[in-house]
């Protein structure tokens, strides 16, 4: 029997069943008390009503398991067995022994008449009764529980199974859902969800496909181009006779171009296309965070804002660089953006790499946002797209890169990129 619901749903018929049972076996107990008690007490009025108005004063009881004695008013009750002189008038059942007394009142205060009645047979006539009663009811609560379990189980099983094909189902891997055993006995519920799960996983595979087409033409449309840019610059700058200011914009161009394909890899990593990902390879952290900060400098111009590069450690990692840079290219991008005035301090770590600014910082609610696509602290900064703080978290969270931001507004933000490092060693600060 498969686990999950089908299980659950055992569990709970048992405990039916279970609580059904003991519900019987109460009921019936507590019938057959107050009915023992109801015979018993209308047995013994009857021999006392025959007693007192059909033949007063006379007459054997009617049945060989009840005794009368009656005690005319005055005389000694010494006959009566000791445990009867201080009953009150009524029913009482003797403790220790089977056997009922039933007092009783002469209307004309003439004596008082003892019934008495051994219950043995009517007790083990009733428990007869109430125990077969017993099992035939408990035997009545299983079958009914069998069946309805049965039903139960036909319904939910194929359901039961249609989820395990579901949990198993790899879409990236060109699986389909099976499609299930139909019996005659299937609901349309589950008819129509298996037909509907396979619809599903049919659409989800084309789009699957349609997002590795895309994928694939546009890291090879992208980086035709990029590449013919890139050799342009080449044989320019291979050019003696080139102007030194053409040169600085070349150099520029060559830049713009590694970055453009250092974002290509990023895209095509977040959009699960392993056969286009960058390489992992070792390399300097420091040397790979210096190269970033000169990047974003331009940024920086014509603002009272110092950016300095703190070298608390000298790292190395394995790791495909280009998806570092791509994220710690962001953090930069985004303090020198938002810092009017103050600094931008870049800290290397043995383990991580902190960029922190004086710019106008994020409140609680931004900061639960920070990460969600195209939202903006400021809104009416025209430079900040709202889009690299999200590259930055997803593709720290694909190669296991925690990255973690702290601010507060008016004073500036804290983001911190921690990595695996190869070893580290001390530095200074540069």
């Amino acid at each position: 029997m498969p686990q999950g619901l089908p299980r659950r749903i055992r569990y709970a018929f048992v405990i039916q069943a279970l609580l059904a049972g003991l519900s019987v076996v109460a009921l019936v107990s507590v019938v057959a008390w107050f009915t023992r008690d109801a015979l018993v007490r209308q047995h013994l009025q009857a021999e006392a009503d025959a007693y007192w108005h059909v033949v007063p004063g006379a007459g054997a009881p009617a049945a060989p398991t009840v005794a009368r004695h009656y005690v005319a008013a005055g005389d000694d009750a010494a006959a009566l067995p000791s445990a009867w002189h201080a009953l009150p008038e009524g029913l009482t059942r003797l403790q220790g022994e089977p056997r009922a007394v039933l007092v009783t009142r002469d209307p004309g205060g003439r004596g008082t008449l003892y019934v008495s009645y051994d219950t043995r047979i009517t007790d083990r006539v009733l428990f007869i009764s109430a125990a077969t009663v017993i099992v035939l009811g408990l035997l009545a609560v299983a079958l009914i529980t069998w069946l309805t379990y049965r039903t139960s189980r036909q319904i939910v099983l194929p359901i039961n199974r249609l989820a395990e094909d579901v949990a198993r189902w790899d879409p990236l891997q060109g699986d389909a859902v099976a499609p299930l055993a139909m019996t005659a006995d299937s609901s349309h519920e589950v008819r129509a969800l298996s037909a509907a799960l396979q619809g599903l996983a049919a659409r989800v595979a084309e789009f699957v496909q349609r997002e590795r087409d895309f994928t694939r033409d546009a890291s090879h449309e992208l980086r035709t181009p990029l590449t013919v840019i890139r050799v342009a610059s080449d044989i320019m700058l291979a050019d003696p006779a080139m102007p030194l200011h053409s040169q600085r914009s070349l150099l520029r161009i060559q830049r713009a171009g590694r970055d453009m394909e250092a974002v290509i890899d990023a895209f095509l990593i977040l959009a699960r296309e392993g056969g286009v990902a960058p390489q992992s390879e070792e390399f300097d952290v420091r040397d790979l965070v210096l190269e970033e900060v000169d990047k974003v400098r331009p940024l920086l111009q014509g603002k009272p804002v110092e950016l300095s590069v703190v070298e608390a450690a000298h790292p190395r990692a394995f790791a495909p660089p280009q998806v570092m840079a791509v994220i710690v290219g962001h953090l930069l991008r985004n303090a020198c953006t938002f810092t009017e005035q103050g600094r931008v301090e870049v800290v290397v770590e043995a383990d991580a790499v902190v960029v922190r600014d004086t710019g106008i910082g994020m409140s609680s609610e931004a900061l639960q946002r920070a990460y969600d696509p195209f939202f903006r602290a400021d809104a009416f900064n025209p430079t900040g797209k709202g889009f690299g703080l999200s590259i930055a978290f997803r593709l720290g969270r694909r190669f296991g890169w925690p990255l973690s931001l702290d601010s507060t507004q008016g004073q500036g933000t804290t983001a911190v990129l921690r990595f695996t490092p190869l070893g580290t060693t001390d530095g200074a600060a540069a």
